[in-house]
Parts: structure tokens; C-alpha cells; sequence
């Protein structure tokens, strides 16, 4: 892996603003953004939207239950390998078509010509509803954390709090009106306010992680946390569980492809959206693990964390590793639930872009509408793509009032719809090297001779885990505890074919027809 691209061809250096126009040129598109984001700035966008540390104390409840303490740790090793493919593999994509498409116009330039529009319309369909989920779920997933906390807190002040569906969908919904906000009246504060969140980002790693190994009982022997196996889910084998298990570090590194969709708001997006992708994934997967590490060696039991009464064993891990202090658990929550809103507000900002670039090439209901950017604020913006992805957010969160299994099997949906594109947009750019014999357009950072392998193996990864992400966490569930979210891509897969001959095979745009040769 090198870098390429500060320099031309003939050793010439090149003026980032000139190299974006030339970029946004090639790509047959208008720019309408100003390029506010530079490394830094973009850098804690993608950090906090990944949210991997956090997310792994939030989601322990799956891999402790399917695999335990060693199963987490080897399938956490095990599974980054595939991910750094997948996003070094996006990442020299992206520095040759730095788009907010992202990879729906990929596919649309590289996938063969015969099947590239179909499949570009159903990769945007895909990408659109797997980042509107997105949002839905982590607003979810702050809302459903408060009412733990409510629940947790509840044993010692003596007062039961009565948690009902209903509340969470008020904290579902209070979560994304206050998202849509800073992604409107506060977006020409966004990128400075990145800067303060990749801040918070660190230092609250650091305030979560030194009490876990400061206070409490004697850890866990090493022979135990990496040698001890666990398989509640009654699967017929260990390995089977902790592949199942997986779901908690697959769920942790959601999202690489965020800087994509941000690429017409960074100054020198060719090179700073594959370099900036690569660094979220190194830092926030050597977070993950070390925070990782410590809630294995400190959080007491394995049986006394599973099936906590607030739905977070992460509580109760905690409230063991500080010697049973409530404000160190009430301090630790209020932190991941901190960082978690700034990763919603990251989502939907994500979202409104892959939803605007969409409709800007005429593949949505509405699509002049939803394309529009906003002339009158200091920063533009796309306020109709913006509100739009809020609105989805409110509608899928009343799901929640029926049937939570329901709700939650929309919110899986994320990591299988988001996950398909790119399996489509890296196989695509695999029969692009093939042919081509390797002469692709130019690229700011380039994987070498490593390329395919690389990319091959990054496609086997991600269809393997999209398999186990279909799982339930016990085998034989009632139909309340089963994965639905299988039926739900399904269900999407079947919309986006329907809508390509109802309506994108007449109108859609293909990305691909806008881009210069020359």
C-alpha cells in the first residue's frame, strides 16, 4: 500500500482545489458544497460514527452469549482482518471516484457494461435504505440505553420504573429531532465540532477504561479470558457459536463508508477520504480491542452479565469491574450515550448525502425535490434529504410500539443491506481490474500489485458475515426471538427491483454516463 497523488503524473505538484474541480469534473457533476472538511475534521466524523469501543460495550450481550470471553476476542481478531480489506478496498475506489454516490455510482462505472445501471440502481436503493436504517437504530439504540439506565438504577433508589415500548420510541424519536437540528441550524459549526468530538472520542475512552482496571475485585485470570469458551445459544458446536458471535464486532465497525458520502464537503477528497478511512479503521479497531480486553478481564462472572434485566450486560460488567459503584456504571453510561448521539447526528448527515446523490441522478420519487441544497444558509445544505431521512427515522420507530422483534429486525437490516454494496461496488471493481488488465483510472492511494488479492478476499469476508448476520442468538428460537432481518432484506431486494422497472428504468440516470473519458 502507498501513497500517490499530492504530485501529476510528471512530478508537478497539484493545488488541492484544482484536483477536487478536475475530480468533480471527470465525474460529470456540479460541485454545490463547500469543502469545510479537511483531515482532522472528517477524521472524527467517521471516528465517532463508527463509535467501535462504544459499540462493543453496547452489543457484548451477543458475542458473551454465543462464543464468551476467548470467542470474542479470536472472532474480533479474526473478523478485522476482513474488514481492513473491505475498507482499504473502498478506500482506492473512493480516491479514484471521491462521490457522495459513493457505491452506487461505483458500480455504475466499473460493474459490466450490461448489468452496470441495473445493478447501480439496486446498489443505491440498498445503500439508501441501509443508511436510513442506520439512523433509525442508533436512535434507537440511544433511546432503549436510557431506559436501561432507568431500569438499572432502579434497585437501589427503591423505585421501579415500569419500562414500556412507548417510551422508547419518545427517546427514539427526541434523539433524531435533535440530530436533524445540528444537521441543519448547526451545520456550519459541523466540521469545527468534529474536532471537539474526535476529543471526546479519546478522552472518553480513557475516562471509561481507567476505572475498569483502577477499582474493583481481582480480574479474571488470563487462562480464563483467553482460553474459556462460552455457548449459551445451545449451537451445535463452539466454533458455530462464535461465528454467530460475530454480530458484536461486525455491528462495532459499521459504517466505512461514511467519508464517501461526505467526499464533495472534504478539500482534496481523492486523497483525504481513503486516508481517512484507513485511519478510522486502525484507530477505532485498536480501541475496540483494548476496550475490549478490559471488560473481559474485569466484568466478574459471565453468567451474572448475561440476560440483565436493563437488556445491557455491559451494566452490570461494569458495575462489577468499579466495585459496585453506581455513579462509575451512571458515568460510563452517560459517556457511551454522549458519544452515541454525536454518531447519530454523523448518520444522519451520511444519510442525507447518500440519499441527496440519489435522487440527484433522477432514481427517486420526488428526486428534484430531495436534490435540492439549501442557498440560504451560510453552509449549504440538503434540507429536503435531511428531513426526509428524520421522517423515516420517526415512522420506523413507532414499529417499536407493536412489536420490538419487529423494530429490531429493521435495524439489522443495516449491516446486510450496507454490507451488499459492498460486496456489489468491490466485486465490481475486481471485473474492472480483469479486464482492463489493471489500467484504471488514476488513484491517490493505491493497494499495488495487492489490489485483487486484497479485494478478493475483502468480497469472501463480507459475503461470510452478511451469512451469520441472518443468524438468531440461540438455536431454536420462538418466532419473538427469531432474526427476522433476512425477511426484511428480502423485502427491500424485492422493492428495489419492483421501483427499477415501475420507475428508475425510464428516468434513472446512471452515473456512468456523466463520466469523462478524457
Amino acid at each position: 500500500m502507498h501513497k500517490t497523488g499530492s504530485v501529476s503524473e510528471t512530478g508537478v505538484e497539484i493545488d488541492p482545489h484544482a484536483q477536487d474541480d478536475r475530480d468533480m469534473q471527470r465525474l460529470g457533476k456540479a460541485q454545490q458544497f463547500r469543502r469545510n472538511f479537511r483531515f482532522y475534521s472528517i477524521l472524527g466524523f467517521t471516528t465517532t460514527l463508527m463509535a467501535t469501543w462504544e459499540s462493543i460495550l453496547l452489543t457484548s450481550t451477543y458475542g458473551l452469549t454465543d462464543g464468551g470471553r476467548a470467542g470474542m476476542l479470536y472472532v474480533y481478531l479474526g473478523s478485522f482482518v476482513g474488514f481492513f480489506a473491505s475498507v482499504v478496498s473502498m478506500a482506492e475506489i473512493a480516491s479514484i471516484a471521491p462521490t457522495s454516490g459513493g457505491q452506487y455510482h461505483w458500480v455504475s462505472e466499473f460493474a459490466s457494461p450490461r448489468w452496470q445501471r441495473f445493478l447501480s440502481y439496486l446498489t443505491g436503493w440498498l445503500s439508501v435504505l441501509g443508511w436510513q436504517a442506520a439512523l433509525a437504530s442508533i436512535c434507537f439504540l440511544c433511546g432503549t440505553l436510557i431506559q436501561g439506565l432507568l431500569v438499572f438504577n432502579s434497585s437501589p433508589t427503591g423505585y421501579m420504573y415500569d419500562s414500556q415500548p412507548w417510551h422508547g420510541t419518545l427517546f427514539t424519536m427526541a434523539m433524531a429531532v435533535l440530530c436533524t437540528l445540528v444537521n441543519t441550524y448547526g451545520a456550519r459549526f459541523l466540521p469545527a465540532l468534529e474536532h471537539l468530538i474526535l476529543a471526546l472520542h479519546l478522552l472518553g475512552f480513557i475516562a471509561v477504561l481507567v476505572p475498569l482496571w483502577a477499582m474493583g475485585p481481582p480480574r479474571a485470570p488470563s487462562s480464563v479470558v483467553w482460553t474459556e469458551f462460552t455457548n449459551s445459544g445451545g449451537w451445535s458446536s463452539i466454533g458455530l457459536a462464535c461465528l454467530v458471535g460475530q454480530l458484536t464486532p461486525i455491528f462495532s465497525w459499521a459504517g466505512p463508508d461514511a467519508a464517501t458520502h461526505m467526499s464533495e464537503e472534504i478539500q482534496h477528497a481523492a486523497f483525504i477520504v481513503p486516508w481517512c478511512m484507513v485511519s478510522t479503521a486502525l484507530v477505532n479497531g485498536a480501541l475496540g480491542f483494548i476496550m475490549l480486553v478490559s471488560l473481559l478481564y474485569t466484568m466478574g462472572p459471565i453468567t451474572a452479565v448475561l440476560d440483565p434485566a436493563s437488556g445491557f450486560s455491559f451494566l452490570p460488567a461494569v458495575h462489577h469491574a468499579t466495585g459496585g459503584s453506581f455513579p462509575a456504571t451512571n458515568a460510563t453510561a452517560a459517556i457511551i450515550i454522549a458519544l452515541e448521539t454525536c454518531s447519530a447526528i454523523s448518520i444522519l448527515a451520511t444519510a442525507s448525502r447518500q440519499t441527496f446523490a440519489f435522487a440527484r441522478d433522477q432514481a427517486l420519487p420526488l428526486s428534484d425535490f430531495f436534490a435540492r441544497v439549501s442557498r440560504r444558509a451560510h453552509t449549504p445544505i440538503p434540507i429536503p434529504a435531511i428531513c426526509l431521512s428524520t421522517t423515516t427515522t420517526l415512522l420506523l420507530s413507532l414499529i417499536n410500539l407493536g412489536s420490538t422483534a419487529a423494530f429490531n429486525a429493521i435495524a439489522g437490516v443495516m449491516i446486510a443491506a450496507l454490507f451488499t454494496t459492498y460486496i456489489v461496488s468491490i466485486g465490481a471493481f475486481i471485473r474492472a481490474r480483469l479486464v482492463t488488465g489493471g489500467d484504471l483510472p488514476p488513484a491517490r492511494f493505491s493497494l499495488g500489485r495487492l489490489g485483487l488479492p486484497v479485494n478478493v478476499l475483502a468480497v469472501a469476508w463480507l459475503s461470510f458475515a452478511i451469512i451469520f448476520s441472518f443468524f438468531p442468538t440461540a438455536d431454536n428460537p420462538v418466532p419473538v426471538d427469531m432474526n427476522w432481518s433476512v425477511v426484511v432484506l428480502a423485502g427491500v431486494l424485492s422493492f428495489a427491483i419492483a421501483a427499477y422497472f415501475i420507475h428508475g428504468r425510464g428516468v434513472y440516470r446512471a452515473p456512468v454516463t456523466a463520466v469523462r473519458r478524457d
